[in-house]
């Protein structure tokens, strides 16, 4: 079935074609007297174009009526140019009876053809169906006008020479004598049809007021190709040129909208077209009242005159050009319509914002720009991780936000208000900002993230305060208490029984070494003692053992470091070297050691590697950290040839407080 109806359209195609060349061949050809006037109609581009088009949504679309209708009102196009060019050329030779039965066939075919492709066509685009039965009655009532039309040109009576287009007259064989009301007729029948053509055109603006968003710009470019015609129609016989020209236009949208191509350029192509008919009234307007002005008051410098008033036409040119396209903006779009714009708010909001705000900010001149009912942006490890502004809904579109590869967050849009091309213009607004919103994502991602680190540092921080008095107190502390009350007994004793004294002596020399080594224990878990006796690579040498076999190699100047880099470069490689001896398994550690104008510490094991799956440990987050306090990064990475921990610590760095 979908084949047949395939090669009838392209068959209907086919003769549609060669029925316009021919009729332009035959026209050509006529004598000058014989030509008709204008040269050109709409159903010269419309016999043309609708039956190819009309071929190609069937052969797309077998099922729906559009590429039918297209067809038959294409081909009944063809018929009445090839039947008048027919026509004139039998007249011209004589045939003077014959050129008036072909002129029924192109009276027939001109009104039908018409009727089908302004009244019809119109109420059942884009979708094959009308907005409601209702509007079944305007392609009713253009049919029936149009075949009244048909049918008063058919029986019209001979017309008198006077005033006649062609040298002789052409007889109406089924002329109705004494059918004087014709010209009447013919005159009130026209009014019927611009209002049922209006009509037509009314139901595609209704259907694209209550329409989805998609649905609208579906709807869009048959709604503006056909406006314009309506335009020209309603102007006259004086511009049938630009009819003519349109007319070729209208089956391409029809089918830019049925095939669903390129919908999302339909409000530029809009806003452009409406951005030129503005400019083009108000400029000639300017240019020909500045004309008759300056006529007026210097009527003999008909060049001054045109001077004058091109300099106005030129001065008002470019302001007139960015009012209107503000004006069209906002009747398209909506308040905020220049995407390039929204980007300029939302830099100017976001650094007017305190870091915590800043993803407010991004929400709200989002939700502004994109006219929608909510906005959120997620970012998982913000502080809020989530954002929201209106009601996003359960079907929001989703877009990841990515920052130089790295995913960052997502950016939730809710349903679109109501707005004539939202989504066409969404998607450039989304385009623009996108970037924007990903870096204040990163921004607060990292935020968070120097927030987090700084609450671990001061938990660290309070953490080794406490366990310093812990130790001192209840260590140190009553270790210290128990010796003086030792010496102040064997002080005692000494006079009375000085073997008894001697014991306590001792006891107290005892005390005196574990007080000792509890304070080396203590300065130790401060500063270790061979950064200073020994030195940072001295030190690190300290660490390595038999198994497995360690190598240090030291590279630059490691005298001059700041305390605190010693420290953390001592921390971490200590941590690496306690995770490579439990986990790593291998045969050999590397540990590398460079001074330039940072130090980078190298921690490289030739076991075979972690894990997929296995997470960080705590190990791995205190390097980091300590790496992160100092202003440094702390990088590990896992291969089957290994494992290795590198650490950037800036020399430069000063010591943490």
């Amino acid at each position: 079935m979908d084949s047949r109806r395939t090669l009838v359209a392209d068959t209907v195609a086919i003769i549609a074609a060669a029925a316009v060349v021919v009729g332009v061949v035959l026209q050509v050809m006529l004598p000058p007297a014989w030509a008709p006037r204008p040269a050109v109609t709409p159903d010269y581009p419309a016999g043309l174009a609708f039956p190819v088009v009309g071929a190609l949504i069937v052969r797309r679309r077998p099922g729906l009526v559009l590429g039918p209708l297209m067809s038959a009102g294409g081909l009944l196009a063809a018929v009445a140019v090839l039947s008048q060019s027919l026509m004139l050329h039998l007249a011209a030779s004589g045939a003077l009876t014959a050129a008036g039965v072909l002129r029924w066939v192109s009276v027939a075919t001109w009104a039908l053809g018409g009727g089908l492709m302004a009244m019809v066509l119109p109420v059942y685009a884009p979708t094959g169906r009308p907005p409601s039965p209702r509007w079944r009655v305007v392609p009713i009532a253009g049919m029936l006008i149009t075949g009244a039309q048909a049918l008063n040109g058919v029986v019209r009576p001979d017309p008198p020479y006077a005033g006649y287009a062609f040298p002789a007259i052409i007889p109406n064989p089924l002329q109705i004598p004494g059918y004087t009301a014709y010209p009447v007729v013919r005159d009130l029948l026209v009014w019927p049809v611009y209002v049922c053509v209006v009509a037509a055109l009314v139901s595609l603006a209704l259907r694209l007021r209550d329409a989805d968003p998609v649905t609208r710009r579906q709807i869009a470019w048959p709604l503006a190709a056909f406006a314009v015609y309506v335009v020209f129609l309603l102007l006259g016989e004086d511009f049938v040129l630009g009819a003519t020209i349109w007319t070729a236009l209208i089956p391409v949208a029809i089918m830019f909208s049925v095939l669903r191509y390129r919908l999302f350029g339909i409000d530029t192509v809009v806003s452009r077209t409406m951005l030129a008919a503005g400019l083009l009234a108000v400029v000639s307007a300017v240019y020909v009242g500045a004309g008759a002005l300056s006529s007026l008051v210097v009527s003999e410098y008909h060049q001054v005159a045109g001077l004058v008033a091109a300099l106005f036409a030129g001065t008002f040119f470019q302001p007139l050009r960015r009012a209107l396209q503000r004006a069209i903006d906002r009747v398209m779009y909506g308040p905020v319509g220049d995407p390039v714009l929204l980007a300029q708010r939302l830099t100017q909001e976001v650094r007017r914002a305190d870091p915590a705000d800043a993803l407010a900010a991004v929400v709200s001149v989002v939700r502004d720009g994109l006219a929608v009912g909510g906005v959120a942006v997620h970012v998982p490890d913000g502080m809020p991780p989530r954002v929201q502004s209106g009601e996003v809904g359960p079907d929001a579109r989703v877009i990841p936000l990515i920052w130089h590869g790295e995913p960052v967050g997502s950016l939730s849009i809710g349903r679109p208000g109501a707005r004539r091309f939202a989504a066409a213009h969404d998607d450039r607004v989304v385009h623009t900002l996108l970037p924007y919103v990903a870096d204040v994502a990163h921004a607060v991602r990292m935020a968070a993230d120097l927030q987090r680190s700084r609450e671990r540092i001061l938990a660290a921080r309070e953490e080794e305060r406490r366990r310093l008095r812990r130790d001192l107190h209840d260590g140190l502390g009553q270790t210290l208490s128990g010796l003086a009350m030792t010496l102040h007994i064997a002080r005692a004793s000494l006079r009375r029984s000085p073997v008894e004294a001697e014991v306590l002596l001792t006891d107290l020399g005892v005390g005196m070494e574990a007080v000792t080594g509890d304070l080396k224990q203590l300065v130790y878990g401060l500063r270790p003692p061979a950064l200073d006796d020994l030195g940072l690579a001295g030190a690190i040498r300290g660490l390595a053992g038999p198994d497995p076999a360690v190598t240090v190699t030291a590279e630059g100047d490691l005298d001059d470091l700041p305390a605190a880099v010693e420290v953390a470069a001592y921390r971490i490689v200590q941590e690496a070297l306690t995770n490579a001896r439990r986990h790593a398994g291998g045969t050999s550690i590397r540990i590398g050691l460079t001074r330039g104008e940072d130090l980078r510490v190298t921690i490289a094991d030739d076991g075979p590697g972690i894990p997929a799956g296995r997470r960080a440990g705590v190990g791995l987050s205190s390097m980091r950290e300590r790496a992160t306090e100092l202003g440094g990064t702390c990088v590990l990475t896992s291969t089957p040839e290994g494992t290795t921990v590198e650490a950037r610590l800036p020399t430069t760095a000063p010591a943490p407080r």
